[in-house]
């Protein structure tokens, strides 16, 4: 009877593990979607020697297909070209936007295909081998645009050749949560090379005051670091050399190497591994030094497959022999070596940390996508205080032995008493040397914080400081029962325009319409800044509604006023304008407030455009607020 029990019981099992795997073949795209990893839905498909097209691929049978499972795709490093695909269903009543972000920005050549049955799909070509700027969206890793219509059902197909491992991690997401968390990850970013810059500069001015080459050799290493990083993680293609497709890729080994080398001769010197007390070890890691050196030098010769795997094993061992360096001279009581390995230990721990999210051993956040950089942050932190403790030792055994000759030597006391002197002015001058740039490197911040919340085509505030500045007026509205006003401008038919007269016109264009508005919003409190694209808001702190659309018609005249020269002919623009004014009656009326001018802004287009719209409530005239051209 038992038998007879078990036999159905397992049979039930089998079902339902067939229709759970059957669950998972396909990535679905719910309502309250954000993200969603689809590396546990990636088959593969290895291309034979010679080229396959996408309609051979897409009619391959699914025997021919290999289920990754995993929550990573990595295939490991070699010459095979991999063709993936991954099955998406948008299980919603409405159009889904969504992006579809590859996260490894050193795969070499990418070709997506979407919906490849549908004959007007184009093929997207990505990769570190094309032009930055060609990609559809400008990000250091590889995002594609994907829209998904009401309960659809799609394929993407991705072909990839690189010579760099094959990391496919694939992530779907809603577009929204994708830029507030680039925006988390770009503070992440800036936070991590600030530290580094403020470090270099400040050992660069430490190494011209007191000329230790030791300073000089770390300021190289703590440079290489982080632009191997930059190279590696994709933000040094975006940032500084976008065009330059060949040295992007050199740049990966050129750097790391660099770091190799610099790294093994600052540690040399800084923790005291000579001929003398470690005749093996410093001759081992002289050898490592030369070899970085050398495979530098091949970088810039040499093409990126030869190089990278013995790049890799050279900095692994690299990295191996200064820890244990640190570690030898820590138990032989050398002072320096205590910080020094701890630092490394950092440094280490940071790139075990990244790996392990890699390899979804721990969870893939911002902190673990980040771990290198933590890492070497806070590393470098260390390895600067055990320069700085270094530097006061020194500093002080030097006093030591100056008092000790003054003693014995009473003969001397005059010129020691000047080289006390000496040196003190020369730290005198070194610490007001300090403070100089460090009052410099204030001012610096001051001003990136305010590039930050300004944009960069129209020179107005950007949206992320007027959610910010909108939310902080709505509240003092609120508080003090001041009525607030908000304008929200459309440029009419700007797409045409574009579509017309280029993108560069169509920036001049919203440079001139930015112009205007600033010339007519006059008041310190008021502000104006671009909402996006061709949308632009001013908020009127204590504004009524008469003032507000004042303010609002000079605008829209304005703008109808301007002329625009190109290529012989006059071109006008016009906006329509929705106007809005409010006794906020909480504290976060901000979405209140801006749906009522949005609202305001729809019917000035239903108008005609080139007018301007208040916002009036169902109970009033049905006629609202207008004043048009």
């Amino acid at each position: 009877m038992k038998r007879d029990f078990r036999l159905p019981c397992l049979l039930l099992l089998l079902l339902t593990s067939i229709s759970a795997f059957s669950a998972e073949q396909t990535a679905v795209w719910s309502e309250y979607s954000k993200r969603v990893e689809l590396s546990r839905y990636v088959d593969y498909w290895q291309e034979p020697d010679e080229a396959t097209d996408i309609s051979h691929v897409a009619g391959l049978s699914a025997d021919a297909w290999t289920r990754n499972g995993s929550d990573s795709v990595n295939l490991g490093y070699g010459p095979q070209v991999f063709w993936f695909r991954v099955a998406l269903e948008n299980a919603t009543a409405s159009e889904a936007n969504t992006f579809l972000e590859i996260g490894y920005p050193v795969l070499d050549h990418i070709e997506v295909y979407f919906k490849p049955d549908d004959q007007s799909q184009n093929v997207l070509v990505l990769g570190d081998k094309q032009p930055f700027y060609d990609r559809p969206i400008l990000h250091r890793n590889f995002v594609v645009p994907l829209t998904l219509a009401p309960f659809e059902k799609a394929e993407v197909y991705l072909r990839v050749k690189t010579t760099s491992s094959m990391q496919i991690p694939l992530t779907l997401w809603n577009q929204d949560a994708f830029y507030s968390v680039e925006q988390s990850r770009s503070m992440f970013e800036g936070l991590y090379y600030g530290i580094v810059l403020v470090m270099i500069l400040y050992h660069v001015f430490v190494f011209l005051a007191v000329g230790e080459r030791s300073f000089l050799h770390y300021v190289v290493f703590m440079a290489a670091m982080p632009l191997f990083l930059a190279s590696l993680h994709g933000v040094a293609f975006q940032y500084l050399w976008p065009e330059a497709i060949w040295w992007n890729d050199q740049a990966i080994i050129v750097f790391l190497s660099l770091t190799v080398l610099f790294g093994s001769s600052f540690t040399l010197a800084f923790i005291n591994v000579t001929r003398k007390n470690h005749p093996l070890l410093n001759r081992w890691t002289l050898c490592i030094a030369g070899a970085a050196g050398l495979m530098a030098v091949a970088g810039l010769l040499v093409p990126y497959q030869y190089l990278i795997l013995p790049t890799i094993l050279l900095a692994v061992i690299g990295c191996s022999t200064l820890l244990i360096l640190s570690i030898v001279r820590w138990v032989k009581k050398d002072p320096a070596a205590r910080y020094y390995t701890f630092a490394w230990v950092f440094m280490l721990f940071g790139g075990i940390v990244l790996a392990m999210s890699k390899f979804t051993m721990l969870p893939r956040n911002l902190l673990t996508e980040n771990a290198t950089q933590i890492g070497s942050a806070l590393g470098v932190t260390l390895l600067s205080i055990a320069l700085a403790d270094r530097l006061n030792k020194d500093k002080k055994r030097i006093f030591e032995a100056q008092q000790g000759a003054l003693r014995e030597e009473r003969k001397a006391r005059i010129a020691q008493a000047k080289t006390l002197e000496i040196q003190r002015e020369a730290n005198v001058l070194l610490e007001e040397r300090v403070r100089e740039r460090t009052r410099d490197l204030e001012r610096l911040n001051e001003q990136l914080l305010e590039l930050s919340s300004t944009d960069a085509l129209t020179e107005l505030k950007n949206r992320g400081h007027f959610d910010r500045a909108f939310q902080a007026e709505v509240v003092h509205a609120y508080r003090y029962q001041e009525p607030l006003s908000l304008l929200l401008l459309d440029i009419d038919h700007f797409k045409q325009f574009n579509d017309s007269h280029g993108h560069l016109v169509g920036d001049d264009c919203l440079k001139m319409v930015a112009r205007c508005v600033r010339q007519l919003v006059t008041r310190p409190q008021d502000m104006a800044a671009r909402y996006g694209g061709e949308e632009f808001v001013v908020l009127l702190p204590n504004t009524p509604h008469k003032g507000a659309l004042d303010v609002a018609e000079r605008i829209r005249k304005a703008v109808a006023a301007m002329a625009f020269e190109l290529s012989g002919q006059t071109l006008h623009l016009t906006v329509s304008i929705g106007v809005c004014t409010e006794l906020p009656d909480n504290a976060g009326a901000t979405e209140v407030l801006f749906s009522r001018a949005d609202e305001a802004l729809y019917q000035a287009k239903a108008n005609g455009r080139n007018c301007v719209v208040a916002w009036a409530t169902p109970s009033e005239d049905a006629t609202p607020a207008t004043t048009q051209a």
